[in-house]
């Protein structure tokens, strides 16, 4: 049995789901290749833990290199001659169904569809493209309820199953919030709400910065820590008029999030679009609660463990993130029943399980262990 993940984006939360699937199914006695950039954390972790990595250069967005990427592609999965191709997100998804075009099965993970992220032409082109390429698709993962009724709706017809992600428990899992703001440096009885994730337009960390002067008109010793880097980190840094607020804190790249969740009062996620983000499964797996927009898969993981608010609402927003800071006592309820939620339905084990089963109906009788 033998399996390559193809991915463009080699961090945060699409990386982290393919190595864990790619170690998962190296453990299952599988033969597992990832081909990716060939620098980036994804690379690095996956070589350290024994996994076959392929150098796949590839832009992120589509363009006039989209076709070299397909065409060297073709070539690596020839080389390797896997059972079953596994897309994850837009790029490997173009790149990769443009190279198979149907000639091995084919599974493609959307992560977030790429017409969820466009707007106008691009948005119609890449809906287009969607409903051409289910041809190509044995089977479409989607990693929320949200994301599959998004492809239905745009015309997306091949099959498709939800399997929503999932987190390790045992990493993520409830802490000392005083001893893990020692170490972080953090006040250790300030009010604190935390922001961790790369610094992107579609994760919508400007929109707590807009909101943050209204947290601190309730509570002015309240501070706020976005965990993380990205392309818009400089900007808002230097032009966003809350930025530089004594209270608010950029510790930049973290390899240690659970300290993070474990130090938080709360964890936002103002994000203006998602698949189903691993940060508020993260979270609540450390017990902590979670204030987020209504973007795809949000409801369905926070449930009761914090609140869901309309997406763009920053009054709201605002009002959410203080309740929880100035109420120790409902904040301590959400972060208990998150945790609960977390080990029922969203351990990593449950993920890569009913992942490996529907892979294992699309490989041939003799070739499936």
């Amino acid at each position: 049995m033998k399996i390559v993940h193809v991915t463009q984006p080699v961090t945060a939360g699409v990386a982290v789901v393919v190595l864990e699937l790619a170690v998962a199914q190296r453990d299952r006695g599988w033969d597992v290749a990832v081909a990716c950039p060939p620098s980036g954390w994804l690379a690095e972790r996956a070589r350290e833990l024994g996994i076959d990595v392929r150098a796949w250069p590839a832009l992120r967005g589509p363009g006039p290199r989209s076709l070299a990427e397909a065409l060297r592609l073709c070539r690596l999965l020839r080389t390797l001659d896997p059972d079953v191709v596994h897309l994850h997100s837009s790029k490997a998804g173009l790149a990769g169904r443009l190279a198979v075009r149907g000639r091995r099965p084919t599974v493609f993970q959307p992560h977030l569809w790429s017409f969820e992220t466009a707007d106008g032409p691009l948005r119609r082109a890449s809906a287009a493209w969607e409903r051409f390429a289910s041809r190509w698709t044995d089977l479409v993962v989607c990693v929320s309820d949200d994301e599959l009724a998004a492809g239905r709706a745009a015309g997306v017809t091949a099959e498709a199953e939800v399997v929503c992600n999932g987190v390790d428990t045992a990493r993520f899992r409830p802490g000392d919030r005083a001893a893990a703001r020692r170490r972080l440096g953090l006040p250790e009885r300030a009010p604190l709400a935390v922001c961790l994730g790369r610094l992107a337009e579609l994760k919508g960390q400007d929109q707590l910065l807009s909101a943050w002067p209204a947290v601190l008109r309730r509570l002015p010793d309240a501070q706020l820590v976005f965990a993380g880097d990205g392309p818009m980190g400089p900007v808002w840094r230097d032009r966003h008029p809350v930025a530089g607020h004594a209270s608010v804190r950029w510790p930049g790249h973290t390899d240690d999030p659970a300290a993070w969740y474990t130090a938080a009062d709360v964890v936002v996620l103002p994000s203006r679009a998602e698949g189903m983000a691993l940060v508020p499964l993260e979270a609540m797996a450390c017990a902590r609660p979670v204030v987020a927009f209504d973007v795809g898969g949000m409801r369905q993981s926070v449930a009761d463990a914090g609140a869901v608010l309309p997406p763009g609402d920053l009054a709201r927003l605002a009002d959410a993130v203080a309740a929880r800071l100035a109420d120790p006592g409902l904040a301590r309820r959400e972060g208990e029943r998150g945790r609960r939620r977390v080990e029922l339905s969203f351990d990593r084990g449950r993920m890569t399980d009913q992942v490996a089963a529907l892979v294992d109906k699309l490989t041939p009788p003799e070739r499936r262990p």
